[in-house]
């Protein structure tokens, strides 16, 4: 596990982060709850925004339709865009790839669309007032 939040850390660190024991796998983990926070913020306000979303949201099914997307899109924009930016490399798509984009979708979409979008008509009338 602390080398997996060192590889985290490594994309602002480098190959030093895998060197430098459990300081750097904190600040991995400190970095994937961030980075998170800030996906169910764009959710949110996704949410509060977009009607269709939350006509989406309140379907049958509506959270698991939403989640098949934005979990594989978080992925996709991490993978292809931010890590490589960061790296100043290309993605390797490789079959570990296929695995992180398939489980992006019960173990990222779910939780952070569930969380918000439970309640997205009444959060979404309560910010925008009576």
């Amino acid at each position: 596990m602390r080398r997996l939040f060192q590889g985290v850390a490594s994309t602002l660190l480098g190959k030093e982060a895998f060197e430098r024991g459990t300081p750097t796998a904190l600040l991995g983990v400190r970095m994937h709850f961030g980075v998170a926070f800030g996906w169910s913020a764009v959710f949110l306000f996704l949410v509060l925004r977009l009607r269709w979303i939350r006509e989406l949201l309140s379907s049958r099914y509506g959270i698991i339709k939403v989640a098949s997307f934005y979990g594989p899109f978080i992925w996709m924009v991490m993978s292809l865009a931010v890590i490589p930016l960061l790296l100043h490399r290309p993605p390797a798509i490789n079959v570990r790839w296929w695995i992180q984009l398939i489980g992006h979708f019960p173990f990222v979409g779910i939780p952070i669309v569930a969380s918000i979008g439970r309640n997205a008509a009444s959060a979404s009338a309560a910010w925008r007032g009576p």
